[in-house]
């Protein structure tokens, strides 16, 4: 009996302390991080700018001191149908995270990105270094209107 137990307690100190040996497979390697370490390298190299007000054509915007609740609604239908494809809420995707636009771009900026992005990607200094810091994706004309534009933008501010 003392034979079958020493052997037991034997086997299992042996098990215990054999390593385990990690295989080293071939393909490409997935690293994730937190989702705070991702918003602190968002926008690394691309540079807060309240005051341009891109290329493009809207040249002032204004916003009433209440979300307009309708054209919010449609802002975000339209977010929804066209824009996930690239941006994410809060996250960066694609393209940029949305939440807090207004706190790095000025109203007009961001309209007249939705509205002209060939234009900005061309000449606008903050565009092209968004273009660099997201890998050269470019953002799609969507052909919207100006008012369709200004639903959006009314869409991000609740955000």
């Amino acid at each position: 009996m003392k034979k079958i137990v020493l052997f037991l307690a034997l086997a299992a100190f042996v098990a215990s302390c054999g390593g385990k040996k990690e295989e080293k497979k071939d393909g490409f390697e997935v690293s994730r991080t937190k989702a705070e370490d991702k918003k602190e390298n968002a926008n690394e190299g691309v540079p807060v700018d309240l005051n341009n007000k891109g290329v493009g054509p809207i040249k002032e915007v204004t916003f009433g001191d209440e979300v307009d609740a309708e054209m919010a609604a449609r802002g975000e239908a339209q977010f929804n149908a066209i824009c996930v494809a690239c941006h994410m809420v809060d996250q960066r995707m694609i393209g940029p995270a949305m939440a807090g636009v207004y706190e790095r771009r000025s109203p007009e900026w961001v309209m007249n990105m939705i509205l002209n992005p060939d234009g900005m990607l061309r000449e606008d200094p903050i565009a092209k270094a968004l273009l660099k810091e997201y890998n050269n994706a470019i953002m799609l004309n969507q052909n919207l209107s100006e008012d369709e534009a200004r639903d959006l933008a009314e869409y991000l501010r609740t955000l």
